[in-house]
């Protein structure tokens, strides 16, 4: 089930009315309103390299109980990897994807490269309460480090460490003046568990907030 499709009229709503209530959504077409838990999304983001990946397994870990922890790259295949916009088409998934999910009642935290940009302008950014975002980050040369220490198959050549290490700078520059803002958190001298709780911590003390 799309969850931007009324279900009355089978229309495409790709601005539904969300003032009705934190959990309702009201059709702009025939005005039919349905139950839909609008939760807050948790992005945990930041460059290849940064430490996404390790530290995802320890959230599943540490926050399993309360919300539903997801890597990105599950969807990373096939058609959802068109570079149309920004691949539009893969992060309007992920985001139908999460809201579909987060119907259990448990918020999801999405462990994956994304920015504001990319989320906040699509319709399916209607389905969540708020998207808040955290971004790993890393000193130059240890990111660098890293890449080059991967095996030969996930083919990170000096072209592509650029490309990275370009996007790291801009993270780094850029993010906290985002709308919203990238949380920032350096992994360079962090142990992956040290990492984790920090993260566990932000997660936490938002969601707090959202249920106060």
């Amino acid at each position: 089930m799309h969850p931007l499709i009324c279900t009355r009229c089978g229309e495409l709503d790709e601005n539904p009315d969300t003032g009705a209530g934190p959990s309702v959504l009201r059709c702009a077409s025939c005005g039919q309103t349905r139950p839909f838990a609008r939760l807050p999304l948790y992005c945990v983001s930041g460059p290849s390299g940064t430490g996404k990946s390790t530290i995802a397994g320890m959230l599943l870990e540490r926050l399993s109980d309360r919300f539903v922890v997801l890597e990105q790259d599950l969807l990373w295949v096939g058609g959802l990897r068109d570079p149309t916009e920004h691949h539009r088409l893969f992060r309007s998934t992920w985001l139908r994807t999460a809201a579909m999910v987060q119907q259990n009642g448990r918020p999801v935290v999405l462990c994956g490269t994304v920015v504001p940009p990319e989320f906040e302008p699509l319709p399916e950014r209607a389905l969540f309460s708020a998207i808040h975002y955290l971004a790993l980050t890393c000193d130059a040369d240890v990111l660098a480090d890293r890449l080059r220490a991967r095996p030969a198959w996930r083919e990170w050549d000096e072209e592509r460490i650029e490309e990275t290490l370009d996007f790291a700078a801009w993270v780094a520059w850029e993010g906290p003046r985002l709308d919203p803002p990238l949380t920032l958190v350096d992994t360079t001298g962090a142990e992956p568990a040290q990492t984790a709780d920090t993260v566990c911590r932000w997660v936490q003390e938002l969601h707090a907030r959202s249920a106060a």
